[in-house]
Formats: structure tokens, sequence, C-alpha cells
């Protein structure tokens, strides 16, 4: 039966973890690992979404509320699909070294160590996921006037809800309200603008709606952890 053989793979993975020098998982699977005894005492993570129903059905393993990936000895957790592939360049970098790292990372356009936690999200994931719900809607509505001053009452008028009823949508379709999503969306042009030969700060900054390199480079250290020029120098 379906119940005998996941039982069996339970077993299977708590013998073959003994002689693993590491043992990881990626999103819901962590709840897999702890099914079969091994995140007992140890720090993990999963999914946001199922943060609440790990800690409640494995009380015993000290599940963190916003980490991208956890390590603790030899097993390794991650909190999405995405978050799994920084799991997996940690793995690189301890096997092969930093620079081997930044190589996978540069060729992937992604960050060695992603900076926050694992509510950022991907703008563009965001609206593939919700194409007919009001998070899409409001992205298809967004991305040709990020350059342009725009307030949640523009967006809640774009959407004909009212401001409070977006705020309300937003958080349940994707939990983001309407400023992070904007935020997000900028963010997310100001990088591919930087990654363009011969672009300057400054015009990323205007052409993604933060105005100024100043704003573009508070943004930049708030959310990436890196200046944007440290970013255009590895990405460009």
């Amino acid at each position: 039966s379906a119940t005998a053989t996941g039982r069996a793979v339970l077993r299977w993975l708590a013998r073959a973890s003994g002689p693993a020098a590491r043992c990881c998982s990626v999103c819901t699977g962590a709840f897999v690992l702890a099914r079969a005894g091994l995140l007992d005492g140890r720090d993990a993570v999963t999914h946001w979404q199922d943060v609440a129903a790990l800690r409640a059905q494995h009380p015993a393993v000290r599940v963190q509320d916003d980490a991208i990936h956890v390590k603790d000895g030899k097993f390794r957790t991650s909190a999405g699909i995405s978050a799994g592939m920084d799991l997996a360049l940690s793995l690189v970098e301890e096997d092969l070294g930093r620079a081997a790292a930044l190589a996978v990372a540069r060729r992937m356009v992604l960050f060695l160590k992603r900076p926050g936690g694992q509510r950022q999200f991907s703008a563009e994931l965001l609206a593939q996921s919700h194409e007919e719900g009001v998070a899409g809607q409001l992205i298809a509505w967004l991305r040709p006037r990020l350059h342009q001053p725009l307030d949640v009452a523009q967006m809640a008028a774009a959407c004909a809800l009212s401001v409070r009823t977006l705020h309300r949508k937003l958080r349940v379709e994707a939990d983001v309200t309407p400023a992070q999503l904007l935020a997000r969306l900028r963010m997310e042009l100001a990088c591919q603008l930087l990654e363009r030969p011969g672009m300057t700060v400054k015009a990323a900054a205007r052409r993604s709606g933060h105005g100024s390199e100043y704003n573009l480079r508070r943004a930049f250290v708030a959310r990436l952890g890196v200046l944007p020029g440290e970013y255009q120098a590895r990405f460009a």
C-alpha cells in the first residue's frame, strides 16, 4: 500500500542519512526529513506557508520563520523551490570555493548569498501564479508605468477596487502589500537595466522609477545588501 511504501521510504532515508555527508531538502521536503526523525532537535525551514504546519506536526524541530535556507550539522533545508538554488550554491561554495560559486551564480544571474528572508519573491513568478487574480492584473498594469510616480490609490483604481480591498486581496493571494509589490517590480527592472552594457546607475534609477541614484542605492542596500555599482560589476 501507499502507506507501507511511505514507511519503507522513511526507514530507508533514516538508514541512508547515517553515512551520508549531507542530507538536504527543498521546500516542503523538510516534512519528509522530519517524519523520518532526522530533524528532531535541529533548526530547519520550509516554505513560509507551511511553517506553522511543520511546527505543529513536529514540535521537536526548531522551525525557523524567515530563513532562506538553514544548515544544522549535515542537514540542510530550504524555504522554497528557488531557495533550493541558494542552498545548492552554498554547497558549491563549500566544495569548490567561493570563486566557483560566484561563477555559477553569475551564469544563473543569482546572488551567491541572497540577503533577507524568504518573503522575497519574483514578481514574474507571482504574475504567472496569479495570472487571473488581482496580483497578475496589477503587475500587468504596473510594468509599463514603473518609471512614473505611482501610489496605492492609482493601483486600486486600475484594478477597480478600493484601497482596502486591494490590500486584502493581495495579502490573501501573495502575502504582499501594494507598496511591496511596486518596490519589487522596480527593483527587478533596475537589476535588468544594470545588466545591460553601457547602462549608468543614474539612467537605471530614472527608468525604474527610483528617481535618483541616492534612492536606488538605498533600495539596493536594503533589499540586496550591495550597491548598484557592485551589482553591475558582477552581472553586466
